[in-house]
Order: C-alpha cells, then sequence, then structure tokens
C-alpha cells in the first residue's frame, strides 16, 4: 500500500517542485471548472501529492434546516476532497472520476462552513482509494467531525489514443 504522499508506480518521477507546483495547480483548476464546486463555493484550503483540503460556506441554499446542511452537500465537499486527493498523484494528462463511494454522517454539518481533509488509501494505475473526513467549523474555529467518506476513483489517460 501507498502511503498518502506517495506517488503510484505508474506515474513519472516528480523532478522539481515547479512540476509538482504545476500539477497541483492544474488538479484545482480542473476542479474548479467544474459547475458544481463554484455553486458550492468550493475553496483549496491545501493541497500536496496524496492530500487535499477543501472548504465550502454554510449557505441557506443548501440547508434542510436553518445552518444546518443537508447530506448532498456533505457528500459533495467529502467527494471533492477524496478524489482531489486521488487526483493529486495521478501523472501529467491523467484525470480521474468517482465510480463508487460511502459516506458516514456522524454529526449535524452546522457552523460557519465545512473542511474536509482528502486523502489516498491506495493509489494503482486504473483505480486510487481515497477517503475524507469533514469537519463541521464554528465561529470560533472549532472542529468537530460530522462524516467520513471512503471513496474509489478510476484513473483516465487523457493522452491515450482512443
Amino acid at each position: 500500500m501507498n502511503s498518502p504522499a506517495s506517488v503510484p508506480a505508474f506515474a513519472p518521477a516528480i523532478e522539481t517542485a515547479a512540476t509538482s507546483l504545476q500539477t497541483l495547480h492544474t488538479l484545482q483548476s480542473l476542479v474548479l471548472a467544474m459547475p458544481m464546486a463554484r455553486t458550492l463555493g468550493l475553496r483549496f484550503v491545501r493541497v500536496e501529492p496524496g492530500s487535499v483540503e477543501v472548504e465550502i460556506p454554510v449557505s441557506d441554499a443548501f440547508c434542510f434546516r436553518p445552518g444546518q446542511l443537508q447530506a448532498t452537500a456533505v457528500f459533495a465537499v467529502a467527494d471533492f476532497a477524496a478524489v482531489g486527493a486521488a487526483g493529486s498523484v495521478l501523472p501529467p494528462g491523467w484525470v480521474n472520476a468517482t465510480v463508487d463511494a460511502t459516506v458516514k454522517i456522524v454529526a449535524p454539518a452546522r457552523g460557519v462552513c465545512l473542511r474536509a481533509r482528502g486523502r489516498v488509501v491506495d493509489a494503482a494505475r486504473l483505480l486510487t482509494v481515497c477517503a475524507s473526513d469533514v469537519f463541521a467549523v464554528d465561529a470560533h474555529g472549532k472542529e468537530t467531525l460530522c462524516a467520513t467518506l471512503l471513496a474509489t476513483a478510476r484513473n483516465i489517460d487523457t493522452t491515450a489514443a482512443r
């Protein structure tokens, strides 16, 4: 099993910090190009190979009662974090997509924002298993775990001849 910060065996070695930064910038650009990410107000807090942290504000538009997010928004931020982490270890020209995910809600998603920390569990050529923990953050910055997600992402070589 690869450690969260490791690069899969099929990926070319990252030769420079600039190459790594470009890969991570590309990941952020791809994710933030998605209308769902923009609608949620998704913001990248931290991105490094094998690990991603994102936030969304608690918005009334996604609440089922005032100040408490509905499960769909919780799932979305968890998925973006986990699959984003999986994407952070892909070689240039590769993208990924969720093929399976399970979320467990463990506490109400209320506060000023949700913070999701995604990580790679195991990366391979075709599939990457990834996970995330979602925290409700109050006005004082206190985090409360509200959900956890385990997902599988399909890795896709966009440069391969079709």
